[in-house]
């Protein structure tokens, strides 16, 4: 065979191979890319169009398998509306279309009806396909049907603070709160075309998710729902017992500042938003607003001494119950004095003249940088909307009150989620990470791209962070409900903190209000999960280990159970 023969042959087949690549590729496309757009299409051969159709990308939580379980998706249905000047007797009209859709408002629907001069008026939304083709069986001119979709949201209550929900702005449905208003620009959907080039669309998705453009994409969170929902229970048998007026809880890995559970209660149903009263409800007090958490502040004290060495786990003071800095006085919570105590018990006993103690040898100024480098004062960075940052003017104050205060968790205020993230420091080895909500985003060609922050700072010696984390694990062995939670052959690191809460009228505190707070984590030593609960004014009780110490068990069992976490000794 001649040399021109076997290249023209050559050539043939590559010519082939690529318009078979491009079938394939073509029917791909199709059946599995646009497959959404072509089942709305064969919808609206028995709808009228009308306006363009509502359209936006999903939301996922993440299982521990990996496997991703739908949270906010697109329902599809039918809008009935009805043509005024075409209807000739309302009255009968109302009860035909009363048998096949309950809840019309009849003396709504005669008001519209009657409009003679009108020739356009919703009657009902969310219509199902049973009822849809009711409707076109009575084959009334006065009858408009329009395929709709909506946004749903399969758990209803379920993460409701983390999702948000859509609703207008302006004219335009756009995401309100949570990861919709958050990731609207990916979310938001500007066109619906099903013959763009399939080649064009895979590189441009490429080079953008590369440069980390904003583009049509999916959401695919941190979040697991089993861990969600059992936090929420808790969070429940808090509210039923204790009444707060928040109640709120977060379950993070500390080791990269993935977010497993995030919940607040009193929380919505964002598939029925409009309902709630007090649109307040939507807002997350995880990120927007801030608090004094008291007492869960003394374990970061304790090892700001410890790092800078002008403590060891060894050390004692003398607590004489109280002490008396620039005119004020700083009690121990009953105002009793310990004599010589070692700085464990400061812990053990939740003392704040102990807190005081280190802090004093640590100094004033060398205190208030590690707090900063802890991240109190500043935003997180969460992928949540309105984030504020924390109140630590004090800290830039000559006293030596403000200091002292600051050692015990009073004075100074942060978010809840800027708390995990500093507490995550004692749990990881000295790190601090970026908490998320996201770990990627799924483009519609199929590019997924991880957008998950990696940076960590470090704040404290790997050494420190471990001698810490083996004083919170005697906390929760012995001090702890007296030891009566310790879980045998599993090592856990816990601290509670109680604090008063502010008077915004009359200055001071107030002496009857206070903010239970509870940290944990698991493994003590190379934890994989650090549990965070706090409540605002819970009734009829004084200190956060009556009432956050059993879910706080409650969750760690779980989280064992369910993630056959061995034991670790």
């Amino acid at each position: 065979m001649r040399y021109n023969d076997v290249w023209r042959i050559r050539v043939l087949w590559v010519g082939m191979l690529i318009i078979v690549i491009g079938f394939v590729g073509r029917l791909y496309w199709l059946q599995i890319i646009e497959h959404d757009t072509y089942t709305r299409q064969a919808d609206r051969q028995y709808a009228s169009s009308g306006a363009d159709e509502f359209n936006r990308g999903s939301i996922f939580f993440s299982d521990k398998e990996g496997k991703l379980i739908s949270a906010a998706s697109l329902a599809s249905g039918f809008l009935l509306s009805i043509n005024p000047s075409l209807i000739v007797d309302p009255k009968s009209a109302y009860e035909e279309l009363s048998k096949i859709i309950s809840g019309i408002d009849k003396t709504e629907f005669l008001t519209k009806a009657g409009k003679k001069s009108d020739t356009y008026e919703e009657i009902a939304h969310k219509l199902n396909t049973i009822q849809a083709a009711a409707v076109r069986k009575l084959n009334a001119k006065w009858t408009i049907l329009s395929k709709e979709q909506w946004r749903f949201y399969s758990g209803s209550r379920l993460a409701s603070h983390v999702l948000g929900l859509v609703g207008y702005q302006g004219d335009l449905l756009a995401g309100r709160y949570g990861l919709e208003r958050y990731y609207n620009d990916v979310l938001s959907r500007d066109g619906d075309n099903p013959y763009t080039n399939l080649f064009v669309q895979i590189f441009s998705a490429t080079k953008d998710a590369l440069q980390q453009k904003s583009l049509e994409g999916d959401i695919i969170s941190t979040i697991e729902p089993q861990v969600q929902a059992t936090l929420e229970t808790e969070l429940a048998k808090i509210e039923s017992a204790w009444h707060p007026d928040i109640a709120g809880g977060i379950v993070i890995n500390p080791q990269n500042g993935e977010i497993y559970a995030m919940g607040v209660l009193p929380n919505f149903d964002p598939n029925t938003f409009s309902q709630e009263k007090n649109s307040k409800v939507f807002s997350n007090p995880m990120v927007e607003d801030v608090y004094e958490m008291g007492s869960i502040i003394k374990p970061i004290t304790l090892s700001i001494g410890l790092d800078r060495k002008v403590v060891t786990p060894e050390t004692t003071y003398y607590d004489a119950g109280f002490l008396e800095l620039n005119g004020y006085k700083i009690s121990n919570f009953d105002g009793k004095s310990r004599g010589t105590v070692g700085i464990q018990e400061i812990l053990n006993q939740s003392l704040n003249t102990g807190a005081v103690f280190v802090e004093r040898k640590v100094g004033n100024t060398i205190f208030a940088d590690y707090l900063r480098k802890f991240g109190i004062g500043e935003e997180t960075g969460i992928d949540l909307p309105s984030e504020t940052h924390g109140l630590i003017e004090n800290l830039k104050s000559p006293r030596d009150i403000e200091y002292a205060t600051a050692s015990f968790g009073q004075g100074i205020a942060m978010t809840p989620i800027a708390t995990v993230r500093a507490l995550s420091v004692l749990a990881n080895g000295g790190w601090l990470v970026t908490p998320h909500i996201v770990k990627s985003v799924q483009y519609a060609p199929g590019v997924s791209h991880r957008v998950a922050p990696e940076d960590r700072t470090r704040v404290l010696q790997a050494g420190t962070s471990e001698a810490i984390s083996k004083m919170l694990i005697t906390v929760y062995d012995n001090a702890l409900a007296n030891g009566t939670v310790k879980i045998k052959n599993y090592s856990i690191a816990a601290k509670t903190g109680t604090a008063q809460i502010a008077n915004p009228a009359g200055g001071g505190y107030y002496k009857d209000r206070y903010l239970h707070s509870f940290f944990g984590y698991l493994p003590g030593y190379e934890a994989k999960f650090l549990v965070f609960f706090y409540i605002v004014y819970p009734k009829d009780v004084q200190y956060a280990s009556e009432t956050l110490t059993h879910p706080f068990v409650n969750m760690a069992k779980f989280l064992i159970n369910y993630y056959q976490i061995p034991p670790d000794r």
